[in-house]
């Protein structure tokens, strides 16, 4: 079996499947397996869970990268018969440096925003649900009343970022660092039901949503 194969495999897909598809395999998948799940005195199944989502994760970025790098040569223009009396300026190169941009109020629900940089970008209201952002940086980035939805944040950097009012039901924020967020105001319950997934996050100095600061 070829890695490929394989990565389809582990995503419980056919071959050839679209995009599309692979992320809501992806979704499905650690909505089954996150450790948060498992029972936390059953050190075998936390152990599955964690392996499952190493596979998950790496055949989503491969399938993900490849995907994309077809589509790109599938769009890109024919090559042009180089005329030496013109200048031919390069398209420029897609950009994942996002650092200080303006996104309030911005729909970017489903968007796949993993590994950008969204450092001390502005996001405050935008709408964030069902939005990848696997290992992005949003350290000091404003998130005030954005809806984060079922939003993917696992790994991401989050210090000093302003979560005030965000909505996080639902979001999974596993791995995440929050040293020095503020997230007074945030929702992340229901009733007494924690429902946000913080397992493995560093919130050390974080103003929490009632607003004490976390020791």
């Amino acid at each position: 079996m070829s890695d490929l194969e394989r990565y389809y495999r582990v995503l419980e897909l056919e071959p050839g499947a679209t995009l599309e598809e692979v992320n809501q395999a992806y979704k499905d998948l650690v909505f089954v397996w996150h450790p948060d799940r498992i029972p936390k005195d059953n050190l075998r199944l936390q152990q599955k869970a964690q392996e499952k989502l190493k596979a998950i994760n790496e055949a989503r970025e491969k399938l993900r990268s490849l995907k994309i790098k077809h589509q790109t040569t599938l769009n890109s223009p024919p090559p042009q018969e180089e005329n030496p009396s013109q200048t031919t300026q390069k398209p420029p190169k897609q950009n994942s440096d996002l650092s200080g941009k303006d996104y309030s109020r911005a729909n970017l629900s489903n968007k796949d925003l993993s590994g950008r940089n969204l450092s001390y970008a502005n996001l405050s209201g935008a709408n964030l649900s069902d939005t990848f952002m696997h290992k992005v940086n949003l350290r000091g980035a404003n998130l005030s009343e954005a809806n984060l939805f079922r939003a993917n944040l696992l790994l991401a950097d989050l210090r000093e970022a302003n979560l005030r009012g965000a909505n996080l039901i639902g979001a999974d924020l596993s791995g995440t660092d929050l040293r020095g967020a503020d997230l007074t105001g945030a929702r992340i319950r229901s009733g007494e039901r924690l429902l946000v997934k913080l397992i493995g996050a560093n919130l050390a100095g974080a103003i929490m949503p009632d607003g004490e600061i976390y020791q």
